[in-house]
């Protein structure tokens, strides 16, 4: 906690275009000053310079939103040496009047960055904002090729007769590849002609979404093999969930055990006992992209990889059902994807040379 740890925290509400700082004093929780700024170099010159007034000595900053709004300040502040720790969205209380305002707002981000017991590093960029990148562009090019197939599947429905038995049959594959190639005749009536025009043009937008997506992931293969190789040579990895794993972990200290990795991945059960009653109910919060790369990693694993099989055998002869399977594959996975990250970038920093 930074209870005795610093003298101030420094709360910030980040959006678009202003940022809202508030120093709050860590022993009294009462609020020193306020300053909004333009998020813009000149504004992050002018909070690093107002918390230099007026919190001078240790001060931690706690930003909401570091990845989004918050990332060009939390940039900056890092690279000037500062502390900055990532707060969520503080819950407003119950108030009948609903009083709410950015300088309310920043006084409750740092106030929760006292509360709390485990404070968040903010993620990385460089190589984890690479992958994070791609990973958007490529899940965009995914899904609008999802779209363009269902649009042209339903066209080809639709489409005057004669086209429509030329079409229908084959792969998904083979429809998009001839549809591409459809040409209109002069002898075709307007409406033959209108339907060839939309479906190659919907078939074309497709095969060109498909190699966008095969684009990104060959960048995100070379990214991962870079950052951590050893993530590939382990069963049921590929390129997407590795990639999905970096991002979520983002560097080695950010995440302090692998039990808070699970926790992160939603694959850490909750405790929800009462009186007599001891179970524990299925987390589906955190981070559920980070949740379906387990989820993905463990459906292959049970495909594939005999010892999971083995395992998963073993484990329904005790009585276990395919869910509960699942869950204790997806603990396990996220245990051991944790440690090869550290593991590895341990490894990497042992490495580097020592600088002065």
């Amino acid at each position: 906690m930074l209870a005795g740890a610093v003298e101030f925290v420094i709360g910030v509400d980040t959006h678009r275009d202003t940022h809202t700082a508030a120093i709050v004093n860590a022993a009294t929780g009462g609020v020193v000053d306020q300053l909004s700024v333009a998020t813009d170099a000149f504004g992050y010159r002018r909070l690093k310079a107002f918390a230099d007034q007026h919190a001078d000595g240790s001060r931690v900053w706690a930003i909401e939103g570091t990845g989004s709004y918050g990332a060009g300040l939390t940039t900056s502040l890092l690279e000037a040496g500062e502390w900055v720790v990532e707060i969520d969205r503080p819950a407003r209380p119950a108030r009948r009047d609903g009083a709410k305002s950015d300088d309310l707002d920043a006084v409750r981000a740092a106030r929760e960055a006292l509360s709390r017991q485990h404070l968040a590093q903010p993620r990385a960029r460089g190589d984890r904002e690479a992958l994070r990148v791609l990973m958007a562009a490529r899940q965009g090019a995914v899904v609008g090729r999802t779209k363009a197939i269902g649009q042209l599947k339903a066209l080809i429905v639709n489409a005057p007769q004669a086209l429509r038995d030329q079409l229908r049959r084959g792969t998904t594959d083979e429809q998009l590849q001839r549809c591409a190639r459809l040409r209109t005749l002069p002898t075709h009536s307007i409406e033959h002609r209108a339907t060839i025009q939309a479906i190659r043009g919907t078939a074309r937008r497709a095969l060109a979404l498909e190699a966008e997506a095969a684009e990104y992931e060959t960048e995100l293969e070379r990214l991962v093999v870079a950052i951590c190789p050893v993530l590939l040579d382990q069963p049921g990895i590929g390129t997407i969930t590795a990639s999905q794993f970096l991002i979520s972990w983002s560097h080695i200290g950010r995440i302090r055990s692998q039990s808070a990795f699970a926790s992160l991945a939603g694959a850490a059960p909750i405790p929800a006992s009462s009186g007599q009653v001891t179970r524990h109910r299925l987390n589906r919060f955190s981070d559920r992209q980070l949740n379906r790369a387990l989820h993905t990693v463990a459906l292959s694993r049970l495909r594939i990889h005999e010892p999971t099989k083995a395992y998963a055998a073993r484990r329904t002869q005790e009585g276990k059902s395919a869910r509960d399977i699942k869950r204790c594959l997806k603990r396990a996975i996220a245990r051991e994807v944790y440690r090869l990250m550290n593991t590895h970038a341990a490894a990497v920093a042992r490495s580097l040379p020592i600088t002065a």
